[in-house]
């Protein structure tokens, strides 16, 4: 289920949101490392209370699609490779956005009413946090008739959830929020009656 098999060409035809995001948070960091143009990127795309308090509310959406290194970028980038396009191929691609963007937003702004005004952040954890939760509010309704996916995904959200609280420099609060609003989000897209408005649709 999330063993990507598809050649390139396939991946990017199957999943074009996924591929979308994965270009443009690879594009913005390249864009981060070209010399003072990098830098005003990165200051004024980070997701800084102060800032936020002071009405650049731009700083909910912008942190996102920015990360605090390589190796940060690699993990989050991996996640979304893995996880996303399932998710897309269930929802379909503007259900995704709304799951993915929505989750990101969110949890910028728990961040911005829990986190003290001097707090900074970036990066793409919160809206990846919050496919893991459109995927619990699946397991949720559906758990018993998807053995497989309550297997796999059960387990990663709980090591994630884990790691959120142990590992060092984490957002915790965007994290947590992040999955909430996905969950959410989820209940209602993958409750049975809407499942069956999708199909019914599908078919006319």
């Amino acid at each position: 289920m999330f063993i990507r098999r598809e050649s390139f060409s396939q991946y990017l035809k199957l999943y074009p949101v996924v591929s979308t995001l994965i270009a443009l948070n690879v594009l913005v960091h390249l864009l981060t490392l070209i010399p003072i143009f990098g830098d005003y990127i990165y200051y004024y795309g980070i997701g800084w209370n102060f800032w936020i308090a002071e009405g650049e509310w731009w700083r909910f959406v912008t942190p996102v699609f920015l990360h605090g290194g390589f190796m940060h970028l690699l993990f989050n980038m991996f996640s979304l490779f893995l996880f996303g396009p399932e998710l897309e191929r269930l929802t379909g691609k503007m259900r995704f956005i709304t799951i993915y963007m929505l989750s990101g937003f969110f949890a910028s702004v728990a961040t911005f009413f829990i986190q003290p005004l001097d707090y900074q952040h970036v990066g793409a954890s919160g809206a990846i946090f919050g496919v893991f939760g459109a995927f619990g509010a699946l397991v949720y309704y559906g758990g018993r008739a998807l053995p497989q996916l309550k297997q796999i995904i059960l387990p990663i959200i709980v090591i994630s959830i884990v790691m959120t609280f142990l590992a060092p420099n984490i957002n915790v609060t965007a994290h947590i929020a992040g999955m909430i609003t996905g969950f959410l989000i989820g209940l209602s897209y993958f409750h049975p009656k809407r499942i069956v408005s999708w199909r019914a649709k599908k078919r006319n």
